[in-house]
């Protein structure tokens, strides 16, 4: 079968406050360097309006997930997910993706990989890009997925049904441990650095060092040349210490400037993806950013007002991220979660570009 001439199997969601294509594994090249190309000519990348393609010309709207029946016993379907970069021929496995997966479980359940049960079911979901499990709650009256709910969640407009996430042993998840570099602090380039992976490698800075209040606009921070550069740089140098290698052409580590919150939550973050502000906030960096709040000494505990309770909103350009951390009685993270939403676009199929 020629995908070009008879199209790919598709299902276009929006999953948390990202969209893309996920696939079923069987209907993709076994062989990754194809699947790769395949993948750019479908989402119609290196172009930075992919007008060619179902990309939406923002590294939010060009995600990928590939979803396959699980192998291993204490889940129900693995989950890859890729990044397919706008204006680059670059596909990349080098993260995991918290806002993608919240569709996972709803598209599982959609392409048959599990059978829902009446009312709500129970999605446990290997991330292979991290090697550990999620589990998902979708609600799923009579048999079928319900997409429509009261659930909110900023950057997404309106309601629909919530998917509660919750992540267990994911410290470490891509760097080894939880601070890479052994060290709550790192000074690189002058500035103080918390290099953390709780689920995603992140640089957690104070947007202070840089100048800045931490309120500005995406668009303003994308147009910041200068800070942009110097970002980057600390981005190169901070690869080895986390363990990532050279991170030229990977999508870690996420740089996220936080400052002082100013709508009631927790910390304020401008995070960038790598090399564009994110609109809102990863839900994997989000965590990270939770995580390095409770950690003493750090920029982000020097600005964060720590919840009692363990509920942490996340500030961001377009609203506020929930997550619930987990401690034990010596205040060690022991798990995380988080409240997302997903809804189905289109079912159909795909062509690619020749």
């Amino acid at each position: 079968m020629d995908p070009v001439v008879d199209g790919l199997p598709c299902l276009w969601m929006r999953g948390g406050t990202s969209k893309g294509a996920y696939f079923l594994a069987s209907d993709m090249p076994a062989d990754v360097a194809a699947r790769d190309d395949l993948l750019l000519r479908i989402m119609g990348s290196p172009d930075p309006r992919q007008v060619d393609g179902i990309g939406g010309a923002d590294p939010l709207m060009s995600k990928v997930a590939i979803l396959g029946p699980a192998s291993r016993p204490d889940a129900d379907v693995d989950y890859l997910f890729l990044q397919v970069f706008v204006d680059q021929a670059l596909v990349s496995d080098a993260q995991a993706c918290g806002n993608i997966l919240a569709g996972v479980g709803p598209a599982a359940i959609e392409r048959g990989l599990v059978t829902a049960g009446d009312g709500e079911t129970t999605v446990r979901i290997h991330m292979l890009n991290t090697g550990e499990v999620s589990t998902a709650r979708v609600q799923t009256p009579g048999g079928r997925v319900r997409y429509d709910g009261d659930a909110h969640i900023d950057g997404v407009p309106g309601t629909h049904a919530p998917i509660p996430l919750m992540f267990q042993n994911i410290a470490g998840s891509m760097c080894g441990s939880l601070l890479p570099s052994g060290a709550v602090v790192d000074l690189v380039d002058g500035v103080a650095c918390t290099l953390i992976d709780n689920g995603m490698p992140c640089v957690v800075m104070a947007a202070s060092d840089f100048g800045l209040t931490g309120q500005e606009s995406r668009d303003d921070l994308d147009a910041n040349t200068a800070l942009k550069a110097r970002l980057e740089s600390i981005r190169l140098a901070v690869g080895p210490m986390m363990n990532l290698g050279d991170v030229t052409e990977k999508s870690v580590p996420k740089m996220t400037l936080v400052s002082a919150p100013v709508n009631g939550g927790a910390i304020s973050t401008r995070s960038f993806i790598p090399h564009r502000c994110h609109a809102s906030i990863g839900v994997f960096a989000a965590v990270s950013v939770a995580t390095a709040c409770t950690l003493p000494g750090s920029p982000a505990a020097a600005l964060a007002r720590v919840p009692a309770d363990g509920r942490f909103l996340i500030e961001h350009p377009t609203g506020a991220a929930e997550v619930l951390i987990e401690t034990d009685r010596d205040g060690q993270v022991t798990g995380a979660g988080t409240l997302r939403t997903a809804r189905k676009l289109f079912d159909g199929r795909v062509f690619p570009r020749s």
